[in-house]
């Protein structure tokens, strides 16, 4: 009978429940300022994969350099049988949009062609330094690693508010005198 029958105080306990509440409550308030960075990265990638990716357009294209009767502008023309050709690596090529927009991926067709027969006619840079900078003017950095094979190849990117994309040439393969380096086709892709 004595401990069902045992008398309690109305307060007793509400204090330590109360700091338990607000003990949670607080550290609930700083993981989630403390997490939010990654939290918001995942979240993004979520919907960049559940999401359907459409193409986008450039609005400009300016080359530091470029060989006769291969401009930058074939690199967005939609044929992989017409490049960009390039002097040496370090020339680089950029791409300004209208409108900031979620970088999901970036689609490389490299070399002279797609076609596995004109592919190796040019050098071609199996590496790339990407500088995407943000509507916020927030300046990131990518290297990108390209096969040596004829075709597209698709770079996952995951970026937010992009407004320019710059490329450089590293790397190159095959470049002898009388070629230079060729890049067929750059594809942007933004979420839908």
């Amino acid at each position: 009978m004595w401990p069902f029958r045992r008398r309690v105080r109305a307060s007793s306990g509400r204090a330590v429940r109360l700091l338990v509440i607000l003990g949670v409550v607080v550290a609930l308030c700083a993981a989630g300022l403390l997490l939010l960075p990654a939290g918001r990265a995942l979240f993004e990638d979520t919907r960049d994969k559940l999401g359907k990716a459409k193409p986008v357009t450039p609005a400009d294209i300016e080359a530091s350099a470029e060989v006769a009767r291969h401009p930058a502008t074939n690199t967005t023309d939609g044929l992989s049988n017409r490049y960009w050709g390039a002097p040496a690596p370090g020339a680089s090529v950029t791409y300004t949009f209208r409108k900031p927009f979620r970088l999901v991926d970036l689609i490389i067709t490299n070399g002279a062609s797609a076609k596995p027969e004109d592919y190796a006619r040019q050098a071609r840079a199996l590496q790339l330094d990407m500088e995407v900078t943000t509507q916020n003017g927030e300046k990131l950095h990518k290297e990108l690693t390209l096969s040596d094979k004829p075709g597209a190849q698709t770079i996952p990117t995951g970026i937010s508010d992009v407004r320019t994309v710059r490329l450089v040439l590293r790397s190159p393969v095959g470049l002898t005198p009388g070629r230079h380096l060729a890049l067929a086709e750059v594809e942007f892709f933004q979420r839908s």
